[in-house]
């Protein structure tokens, strides 16, 4: 009789906390920052003091906070399984109208026309609210299609692009034509979305006056929270399972699809994942900015989006972030003092990243860190 011998267990690998010691310090940080700190300055703090946050400074802010959601979006798709959307601008702004939509019906008869109509189909002469307009007066409603549309158009558009194995290039430019396609519907005045003008004059939000200071901040402090969310969930899908097949079918996807797995169905569901963030950000925007229109989806946004990655760094989460309010703060500050010359600035930026800082600047900050090696 063979004698029993007796094998060590197997010591499987545990898995890292979500985010160190001193990652959870500087978030909680951050929270309190943005929770507390920015409310005190701009609401107690008296205009005449040094310290005060501006009206101002509280919403551009706020509008780069909800450029930060679209950039750590990007990054789950580019970073993270190395498909490049030039179209993440659409899922924006259909973000943006679906909430545009619901602010228009509460101006009620505060507008210029004094009708239950909004004032644009007033004039064009329109009789009656169009079908998809039917549930822009929920709030409940509201949400869930600030969520449900952008999803559903990415995971339409994703399957049929996914499944004909489209990449590369090739998807990049296709999705450049698909927000093309849907800013020139929306500029047409039939379709019920405002034409080229959009929608603006917003008065009120749950019947809250949106112009008050308190409304201004309470949309400021959703976004940095919500901002702060995004960012866990980013990082705890990165780090499971589902994350590291993300980043092997971005290395070898046919090396995936050797081992078993097949990656239309983990493309296809981050694909989705990021469109629906991109949809909140936009709802965001939208009651912070003062309007919506379709130059939103205008191709050019999307490459910015693109841009903040590259230039914050991909594939680390925080880079994203980093580069939006590094690249909108430039320019905020260069449309300003130097209007004419933001453009090159811009494209000189993405050439200096794309050949001196390939992992951007949070790539740059962990050579440092590692004494230039």
């Amino acid at each position: 009789m063979k004698a029993n011998v007796s094998h060590p267990p197997v010591q499987l690998p545990q898995r890292s906390p979500l985010l160190t010691r001193t990652g959870w310090t500087t978030f909680v940080i951050v929270a309190l920052l943005v929770c507390v700190l920015a409310p005190m300055l701009n609401l107690v703090v008296p205009p005449d003091n040094a310290l005060h946050l501006s009206d101002y400074a509280v919403a551009l802010l706020g509008k780069i906070m909800c450029y930060a959601i679209l950039a750590l979006a990007m990054d789950l798709i580019w970073g993270y399984t190395g498909i490049l959307s030039l179209g993440h601008g659409l899922f924006f702004a259909l973000g943006g109208y679906v909430m545009g939509m619901y602010l228009m019906r509460q101006i009620g008869r505060d507008g210029n026309y004094k009708s239950d109509l909004p004032d644009f189909m007033v004039f064009l002469d329109w009789k009656e609210l169009p079908w998809h307009w039917a549930l822009s007066d929920s709030f409940i409603a509201t949400l869930l299609m600030v969520v449900l549309v952008p999803g559903l158009v990415a995971f339409v558009f994703g399957y049929f692009a996914f499944r004909s194995r489209i990449k590369g290039v090739y998807f990049s430019i296709i999705t450049q034509a698909m927000t093309f396609a849907a800013m020139l519907l929306f500029f047409r005045n039939e379709t019920g979305f405002g034409g080229n003008n959009g929608f603006t004059d917003f008065k009120r939000i749950l019947g809250i006056a949106i112009a008050t200071p308190a409304m201004r901040m309470f949309l400021f402090v959703l976004t940095g929270c919500t901002l702060l969310g995004f960012f866990l969930l980013a990082r705890w899908l990165v780090r499971a399972k589902f994350g590291r097949v993300l980043q092997a079918i971005r290395d070898s996807e046919s090396r995936v699809m050797f081992c078993g797995y097949s990656p239309l169905g983990y493309k296809l569901a981050i694909w989705t994942i990021s469109a629906m963030m991109c949809g909140v950000a936009g709802a965001l925007y939208v009651p912070q900015v003062g309007i919506i229109n379709p130059s939103e989806m205008s191709p050019a946004n999307s490459i910015e989006i693109a841009i903040w990655a590259a230039v914050g760094g991909r594939a680390s989460l925080i880079g994203p972030i980093i580069g939006a309010f590094v690249v909108n703060g430039a320019k905020s500050w260069l449309t300003v003092a130097y209007p004419e010359f933001w453009l090159y600035f811009l494209g000189a930026l993405f050439i200096a990243v794309t050949l001196f800082l390939p992992h951007g600047i949070v790539g740059l900050a962990r050579k440092w860190k590692r004494g230039g090696k």
